[in-house]
C-alpha cells in the first residue's frame, strides 16, 4: 500500500484512521498517509444538482398546483458532512436534502396566492425557498446555492374544468361579437331597405305625375276630337264594344234583333255625321272630275290649329309636349257664346224691364227718407 495519494482540484479528501477523521485535504496536490492505518475518502467539491419529484401544493387561495423544482448545492464542511451522511456519501445526502427542499417549497408557496405562483416574476419566491432550505440544511455540512421552480401547473383533474371554462369564455365572447355584427348588419339592411322604398316611392310618384299629365293630354285630344262629331264618338265606342264582345269564341248573346247593340251593323251612321263625310273614289275609278272637285275644295280652305284650354286657361297637352294637328277651318269647333243671365219672372207673369246700366241717376230726385224706427 502506498503512503502517497493525490487530491484533485475538483475534490476534497478526508484521512480516516480506524474510522476517525485525522486530517482534511482541501487543497489539490500530493498528500501523505500512514499505510495500513489511514484510509482516504474523497468528496466532490463541485456544485451538485438536486431534482425534486413533482409535488402538489395548496396556495393561500386553496387552488391546488403541481410544482416541480431543481436545487443547486455543494459541500462546505467535509467533516460535518461525513458525520451526517456516514459512509453513504452523496447518495445519502441527496435523500436527506430532498425533503428539506420540498418542505421549504410547500411552506413558501402556501403563504401566497396562486396568481403569484403562476406569474412570470417568481424570483422573490425562489429566493425565499432557497433561504429557508439553506437554514434547514446547515447541519449536513452543505450549502443550498439556488432553488428554481421548473414547472407550475394545475393538476390533471383540474385541467379539464379549467379548459372548459376557458372555452366557455371564448365562446361567449364570440357570441357577443356575432350578435354585434348581426345588429350592425340589420341596421345597414334596414337603411338600405328604407332607401329603396324612398327611391321607389319617389320614382312611382313621378311616374304617376307624368302618366296623369299624359292621360290628361290624351283625354283632351279625345274630347276635342269626339266633341266635334258626337256621332263619330258613338261609332268608335260601338266598334270597341264589338271588338271586346265578338272575339271568335262562339259567344252567345240573348237580345232583340232591333237592339241598339246592332245599330252600326245595319247602318254606319254616316248620314248623322257632322260634318258630312266626303266620298273618296276608289283607286281604279275614272271620275277625274270628282277628284278635282275634292282637291280644289280642300286647297282653298286654310288649315287652323285648334285652341283648347283647361280650367286654368293653359293649352291642353302643353305640359306633356303634345301639339294639336292643324285641321281645316270648317272642322274647328266654333267658340261658345257667352251665357246670358235671365231675369226672374214676376208673380203676375210679366217680366220686369231690364236694368239700364248706362242710365245716370237724376240729380233733382229727392233723397230717400230714412227708415223709421
Amino acid at each position: 500500500m502506498s503512503s502517497l495519494f493525490i487530491v484533485d482540484e475538483r475534490e476534497k479528501a478526508l484521512v480516516l484512521r480506524l474510522g476517525r477523521v485525522v486530517d482534511v485535504k482541501e487543497e489539490p496536490g500530493l498528500a501523505v498517509k500512514v499505510p495500513f492505518l489511514d484510509n482516504v475518502e474523497k468528496y466532490d467539491d463541485r456544485i451538485l444538482g438536486l431534482p425534486t419529484t413533482p409535488m402538489e401544493v395548496t396556495p393561500l387561495d386553496d387552488r391546488r398546483l403541481v410544482v416541480d423544482a431543481f436545487a443547486r448545492w455543494r459541500i462546505t464542511d467535509v467533516v460535518r458532512f461525513r458525520q451526517a451522511v456516514g459512509a453513504g456519501g452523496i447518495e445519502v445526502a441527496l435523500v436527506r436534502l430532498e425533503p428539506i427542499v420540498s418542505a421549504a417549497i410547500r411552506e413558501v408557496l402556501g403563504s401566497v396566492p396562486s396568481t403569484d405562483v403562476l406569474s412570470d416574476d417568481r424570483t422573490s419566491l425562489m429566493n425565499q425557498i432557497r433561504d429557508e432550505a439553506r437554514r434547514n440544511s446547515t447541519g449536513l455540512g452543505v450549502e443550498i446555492i439556488d432553488v428554481r421552480l421548473t414547472r407550475t401547473d394545475l393538476p390533471e383533474q383540474n385541467l379539464a374544468a379549467t379548459y372548459a371554462r376557458m372555452r366557455a369564455e371564448r365562446e361567449r365572447e364570440a357570441a357577443d361579437e356575432v350578435a354585434r355584427g348581426n345588429e350592425a348588419a340589420q341596421r345597414v339592411r334596414a337603411a338600405a331597405d328604407r332607401t329603396v322604398v324612398e327611391l321607389t316611392s319617389e320614382a312611382r310618384k313621378r311616374a304617376e305625375v307624368v302618366r296623369g299629365e299624359a292621360d290628361a293630354a290624351r283625354n283632351a285630344i279625345y274630347a276635342d276630337a269626339f266633341g266635334r262629331d258626337p256621332e263619330f264618338f258613338a261609332f268608335t265606342r260601338s266598334m270597341q264594344s264589338y271588338e271586346r264582345a265578338l272575339q271568335g269564341r262562339n259567344s252567345a248573346f240573348v237580345m232583340q234583333p232591333n237592339s241598339e247593340f246592332f245599330e252600326y251593323l245595319a247602318n254606319d251612321g254616316s248620314d248623322r255625321a257632322n260634318p258630312a263625310p266626303v266620298l273618296v273614289p276608289l283607286p281604279n275609278s275614272t271620275s277625274d272630275a270628282a277628284e278635282d272637285e275634292v282637291s280644289e275644295g280642300a286647297g282653298d280652305e286654310e288649315l287652323v290649329t285648334p285652341t283648347v284650354t283647361d280650367r286654368e286657361g293653359n293649352p291642353l297637352g302643353e305640359s306633356a309636349g303634345v301639339t294639336l294637328t292643324p285641321v281645316p277651318e270648317s272642322l274647328v269647333t266654333p267658340p261658345e257664346a257667352p251665357s246670358e243671365v235671365m231675369p226672374p219672372v214676376a208673380e203676375d207673369g210679366e217680366q220686369p224691364p231690364a236694368a239700364q246700366p248706362d242710365a245716370e241717376p237724376d240729380a233733382d230726385a229727392p233723397d230717400p227718407a230714412p227708415a223709421g224706427n
